[in-house]
């Protein structure tokens, strides 16, 4: 029961914004990893120092 399916315009825009989404998605989680690891984690009472 293959069938061939005709995408068009629509399927190709539909990929290039889920496409475009995960892509910007992606840059800002790592921006923020990048920003997060640059910071000094900050002390807490209960944590001994070295």
């Amino acid at each position: 029961m293959a069938r061939d399916v005709e995408v068009g315009v629509v399927g190709s825009l539909t990929m290039i914004v889920l496409f475009s989404s995960v892509y910007f998605l992606l840059r800002n989680f790592y921006m923020r990893f990048n920003r997060f690891k640059e910071k000094e984690a900050p002390y807490q009472e209960n944590e001994a120092k070295d």
